[in-house]
């Protein structure tokens, strides 16, 4: 039987977070420093991480997203995508990454079963770039994604950007020109109040709308049909190739038809990205529980599954992680 939660949305997409640790600080994920990693005892061994995945795909997950943290900096990383690829029922394993490890490991990536990339960048100027991810790395990250990209069997490649206070007409016009020129999707994601540095205001979130607004501005869309459960309104160019995307969180939840849930990287599942609570599979998955334990366990938790974020609520709380202890 498919996890199902209270609301009737069946759970088929599973996003796994392999580290908390990160090369970047980019400012709507992590504190400049400071930053309390989790104890490298208390990650997720390849072992477990398979395990639970192989549990969650005997219950009807299909999709699989790596994330982080950065997941390329977790040690031998294309071995647990190798060993992840060859559950049977799997039917997509995707990863999303910063980008600055990628031209190290894309062959490797590719060789291990990865079917799909969303790369993260923020910025296409250098300094913007440096602005909002503390790094000056964008050279190195945009060698990542062609490095990716010379691989057509991995596609569609998807390049997220957090507009954060700032981005105005001339970023638009770089991630549009980037879009048409590689037939890439960008995609604009809403600043969200996940921010190490817990200074989130909803005055700071340039919505999806705006965004568009300033896309159209200078390129005209044609709105694609939305996809069963995705976050992101997709747009192609009319009158050129590639395709923007905007995913609105804020202005705009889609938690009707969400089918997500969430492993961090110690073990903790999360039905929400905006949880409070967690449930703890770690625990009992070191002390020996069978998978029919732990699938009472998940299914206990995924039926308690929140109906919706409550963002834009009166006494709406953040989770006390921020974005890269949860997992993007």
């Amino acid at each position: 039987m498919a996890l199902q939660d209270a609301h009737e949305r069946l759970l088929s997409d599973l996003r796994v977070s392999v580290t908390d640790r990160c090369n970047f600080r980019c400012r709507y994920c992590m504190p400049a420093e400071g930053m309390p990693w989790i104890d490298r005892a208390e990650i997720l061994s390849f072992e477990e991480i398979e395990r639970l995945v192989r549990l969650f795909v005997a219950l009807g997950v299909e999709d699989v997203r790596l994330t982080g943290g950065e997941p390329l900096v977790r040690r031998e990383f294309p071995l647990l995508v190798s060993r992840l690829a060859t559950i049977e029922g799997l039917r997509d394993l995707s990863l999303t990454t910063n980008g600055y490890l990628l031209a190290r490991d894309a062959e490797a990536l590719v060789a291990a079963g990865i079917g799909r990339v969303n790369v993260s960048i923020d910025s296409l100027a250098r300094g913007r770039f440096f602005e909002v991810t503390r790094r000056d790395a964008l050279e190195q990250v945009l060698a990542g994604l062609e490095a990716i990209a010379a691989f057509p069997q991995v596609r569609p490649i998807k390049v997220n950007a957090v507009p954060m206070p700032g981005f105005g007409a001339g970023e638009v016009s770089r991630f549009c020109e980037l879009a048409r020129s590689r037939n890439f999707q960008v995609r604009f994601i809403e600043f969200m109040p996940l921010d190490g540095d817990r200074s989130w205001r909803a005055d700071d979130v340039l919505s999806g709308a705006e965004a568009r607004a300033l896309v159209e501005a200078e390129h005209p869309l044609r709105e694609l049909p939305r996809e069963p459960h995705s976050t992101a309104r997709v747009y192609a160019f009319a009158d050129g190739e590639g395709e923007i995307g905007f995913v609105n969180p804020v202005s705009e939840p889609f938690c009707a038809d969400c089918n997500r849930i969430r492993l961090t990287a110690d073990g903790k599942l999360r039905t929400c990205l905006f949880s409070q609570h967690e449930t703890d599979l770690r625990g009992p998955l070191r002390a020996g529980a069978s998978d029919t334990e732990l699938e009472q366990v998940v299914r206990e938790a995924v039926w308690r599954k929140e109906l919706k974020h409550r963002i834009n609520e009166p006494g709406f709380r953040p989770p006390a992680r921020t974005m890269s202890a949860i997992g993007g």
